[in-house]
């Protein structure tokens, strides 16, 4: 069976004090002078947006209508210790209008079918928090 691509993003990013990164199709175009946190930054603007979609994917599988769109807050950190980097991160999510309990087995459910919380666990300290 051949996995069927269902998103690409393509991105060029020069180094240096007049880095920059920009998307094939123009979308994306940041400056990234170095020293910068962008790569956490943008590490987490994308995990939280597909977040978002598997929270909204979760919600539609289980047959839950959301009165308006989830929002989360990402927090990427880069670490040292013994001279070896590494991440941690936090999401906070906030799903308005649903149930608590609700919004956190949402939460839950999402954390398990998005592809960014796959790619990450076991490989960083994640904490989730419903706000």
């Amino acid at each position: 069976m051949t996995a069927k691509v269902l998103f690409t993003g393509t991105t060029h990013t020069s180094g240096g004090p007049d880095g920059a990164t920009r998307s094939t199709d123009g979308q994306l175009d940041l400056r990234l002078p170095e020293p910068h946190p962008a790569a956490e930054k943008l590490f987490g603007a994308a995990w939280s947006a597909c977040f978002i979609g598997a929270v909204e994917l979760v919600a539609s599988q289980k047959k839950i209508t959301l009165p308006t769109h989830p929002s989360i807050t990402a927090t990427i950190e880069m670490l040292m210790e013994n001279n070896a980097f590494f991440l941690r991160a936090h999401l906070d999510v906030s799903i308005p209008g649903v149930d608590r309990e609700v919004a956190q087995q949402l939460m839950e459910s999402a954390h398990g079918v998005c592809p960014y919380s796959k790619a990450t666990r076991g490989n960083i300290e994640v904490k989730l928090t419903l706000a």
